[in-house]
């Protein structure tokens, strides 16, 4: 390994604590930094919809925590076990239709109700179930921990000594179970002694750069410098950029990442300007039962770009457009970083072939 292990979880965003889901509120950083726990499946969905939790490996990971803990929770009251079946199975329901567009959240969500069908099939008792979710679920975290530091270890070999890395919203720490993707790339680089640099856009509506990505690379004395996401095209113009790093959401079979609005524009400009632009993710974001006809690309509330905070920018009954997402173009992408190894084009053959590995 290229770093030691004190530095693979100075940040979580989820975790388990005294049989209870727990995540740092992303929406009041960077300067509040206010933990919750829960066992009420209903808290975790209003977390997942309003942002608390974000990043498409961090909602899968909360995902599969909160059906144990609820499972728990639920275990001590109802003693039936159809009906203590039945309210588990309601409660990956409602998580289910949260966000629809981070293919970790359905990957994590159908490996918890596979172990629940098969505590139906098998007769395992309300106690057996609890805790074969307790497992999984945990088994879901520990793989995604794992997963991010091989990535930056892959990720890393990628970046030349002295780079400048330009990174678009977060995809740390905050983004995952601990450590990061595109930011574990650039962790792992940091930790070897590579003197890199990082260039961090602010990522509108939401501001995940400037909240998070910043908090986090600052809080570890990575070099950070943030810049508004309209001054992108300059920057490449000006040579002050070598390399793009970027997490994703959902890769489908033939290439196409779908990431945070914008990034599609950076990818277009690092290619004018033939840089390399990489993604970041594990092989469960690749789903490769989709193609780009069947991406749901979430839209979100208008006050989300009306509003910085609580505070109007504009007039409050402007009609707004808000696309969380957008979609860039496998001819784009230079190389895809998974735990698996980089994956190169033709993205088509080579992300079957290591997501099969």
């Amino acid at each position: 390994m290229v770093f030691g292990l004190k530095h693979q979880l100075h940040i979580k965003a989820v975790w388990l604590s005294d049989e209870k889901v727990c995540w740092i509120n992303t929406l009041k950083l960077p300067f509040e930094e206010e933990i919750v726990c829960s066992d009420d499946v209903d808290r975790v969905v209003d977390a997942i919809v309003k942002m608390e939790i974000r990043g498409a490996p961090a909602l899968g990971v909360a995902a599969a925590l909160t059906v144990y803990a609820y499972a728990n929770r639920v275990s001590k009251d109802v003693r039936d076990r159809v009906s203590f079946l039945n309210i588990v199975d309601e409660s990956i329901d409602k998580l289910w239709n949260t966000r629809p567009t981070a293919r970790n959240l359905f990957w994590s969500l159908n490996r918890m109700r596979r172990v629940l069908r098969n505590s139906i099939e098998n007769g395992f008792s309300i106690e057996e179930t609890v805790s074969k979710l307790r497992e999984e679920a945990l088994n879901i975290l520990n793989e995604d921990i794992e997963a991010n530091v091989k990535i930056g270890e892959f990720g890393a070999e990628l970046v030349p000594d002295g780079a400048t890395i330009l990174t678009h919203c977060n995809a740390g720490a905050l983004a995952t179970a601990g450590y990061g993707t595109a930011l574990g790339v650039i962790r792992a680089a940091w930790y070897s002694g590579k003197r890199i640099r990082v260039i961090a856009t602010e990522t509108r509506p939401v501001l995940q750069g400037a909240r998070l990505t910043v908090w986090e690379l600052m809080k570890e004395g990575i070099p950070v410098t943030l810049v508004t996401d309209n001054t992108v095209g300059l920057l490449f113009r000006k040579g002050l950029i070598d390399l793009v790093i970027v997490g994703a959401d959902r890769i489908t079979r033939e290439g196409y990442v779908v990431n945070k609005i914008g990034t599609f524009m950076i990818a277009t400009i690092a290619n004018r300007f033939n840089k390399p632009f990489y993604v970041a993710a594990p092989t469960s974001t690749i789903d490769l039962n989709s193609t780009i006809n069947d991406i749901v690309i979430e839209e979100r509330s208008g006050d989300e770009v009306r509003k910085i905070g609580d505070k109007l920018i504009t007039l409050s009954n402007v009609k707004v457009l808000n696309y969380a997402f957008d979609i860039t173009d496998p001819d784009l992408v230079t190389a895809i970083v998974t735990e698996k190894g980089v994956v190169y084009k033709p993205f088509s053959e080579n992300l079957a072939r290591i997501v099969n590995r």
